[in-house]
């Protein structure tokens, strides 16, 4: 897992090297032959983001624009891959705090992600 803080006005794909580069677990020798697995949506359908993430050793599987609309049409019961993320930041909204920033150092509102992000896992865990 990585987390990176941008201004809210920051498009998507100018935080995707730093977000990649910022993942700090290792990956097992046995699968490191493999490359990682890397799902986004129609906001990082560029060319620069597929790059960082071949040279990061990740295969992208990123939805063109309109690809999605056409394989709801052609495919029944088609559903996102990328429903894991999108239910992490619902997670994550429902601590107040970080909902909206009041925090004016990023150092502090990355410590209060954290947090979360750790509580969240904790949780998942059976922790409550």
């Amino acid at each position: 897992m990585s987390l990176e803080v941008s201004g809210a006005n920051t498009h998507d794909m100018r935080m995707a090297k730093a977000t990649l580069k910022g993942v700090m677990i290792a990956r097992p020798s046995a699968r490191r032959k493999k490359k990682e697995k890397l799902c986004a949506d129609k906001g990082y359908d560029y060319e620069d983001v597929r790059e960082v993430a071949d040279q990061l050793g990740y295969e992208a599987h990123i939805k063109a624009r309109g690809e999605e609309i056409k394989a709801k049409k052609n495919i029944p019961g088609y559903r996102a891959r990328r429903w894991v993320v999108e239910r992490t930041h619902s997670w994550i909204n429902r601590f107040r705090r970080l909902l909206i920033r009041w925090e004016k150092k990023v150092k502090n509102y990355l410590a209060l992600l954290h947090f979360a992000a750790a509580h969240i896992v904790f949780k998942m865990t059976g922790g409550f």
